[in-house]
């Protein structure tokens, strides 16, 4: 098989060959599998029934995707160009999908390579769960999310400052007005901040309560602005995925490259 089929096969593309679906379908059951089975071996019982199973689908799970992630370093100079193979490689390894395939394969490689505390091995696990991301790469729908929320990352980035900014303001008023009659549950402008995420995101858990009217007062204004501050990153991710539905429903595909073009 040449290079050009391999990629064909591997990358997701407006080509949608059958066997392209079925390799995109396999890797996608492959990590949902991976991770129903992390969930199943933090089941004591499950576990000691079928620990073995697990580790013979986690070699075999990590032999596939090492496969795939090789495979898509020696046909890094087709998906990242570049004035040559090394750079392309290099451009795909520090890529988002880059870095994603190699964090869902290295916790099982790590302890081969170097000792390391036994204890930092449950630490390692956790990075397995990175293989779910890999689905996105072969989702269409996910990558709409990831499409709007690029498109939108400067609103975003601007509404997370003000919240922020919110949230710091919160905290140095109430340790400033709460922090004298409740100087175990305000002690410092950090459990104050504590209070501030709790109070702005609407959740309010009650376990941290201003006790004084102005306090209270305070707390009633943060609560309001609350409700705003979450709604913007909410509304304008509704409103990315109405466009890009829009430009998406107005596009049609050319009879001779297979390429979307818009009407």
């Amino acid at each position: 098989m040449n290079k050009d089929k391999i990629h064909k096969l591997v990358e997701k593309g407006s080509h949608g060959s059958k066997i392209n679906l079925l390799f995109d379908y396999a890797i996608m059951v492959l990590i949902v599998l991976n991770v129903i089975a992390m969930v199943l071996e933090t089941i004591q019982d499950i576990n000691q029934l079928l620990g073995s199973f697990f580790k013979i689908f986690e070699i075999v799970s990590v032999i596939i995707f090492s496969i795939e992630y090789i495979t898509r370093i020696y046909i890094s100079d087709l998906t990242h160009p570049s004035n040559s193979r090394f750079k392309s490689a290099i451009k795909f390894i520090f890529s988002v999908y880059g870095i994603i395939d190699l964090l869902a394969i290295i916790p099982f490689y790590i302890p081969f390579l170097i000792k390391i505390d036994l204890r930092f091995l449950r630490m390692l696990r956790l990075m397995r769960f990175m293989r779910i991301f890999k689905i996105n790469r072969y989702s269409n729908s996910l990558n709409l999310i990831w499409a709007v929320i690029k498109e939108k990352k400067s609103e975003l980035l601007i509404t997370g400052f003000v919240t922020f900014l919110v949230l710091f303001i919160a905290s140095f008023l109430m340790y400033y007005i709460e922090g004298s009659a409740q100087p175990d549950k305000f002690p410092n402008i950090i459990a104050s901040f504590w209070w501030a995420i709790s109070t702005l995101t609407t959740v309010g858990y009650g376990d941290i309560v201003p006790v004084t009217s102005f306090g209270k007062f305070v707390s009633g204004l943060i609560a309001f602005l609350g409700i705003g501050l979450v709604a913007l990153p909410t509304g304008l991710i509704s409103a990315g995925f109405v466009g890009k539905i829009g430009k998406k429903d107005k596009c049609v595909k050319c009879p001779h490259c297979g390429k979307n073009i818009d009407l």
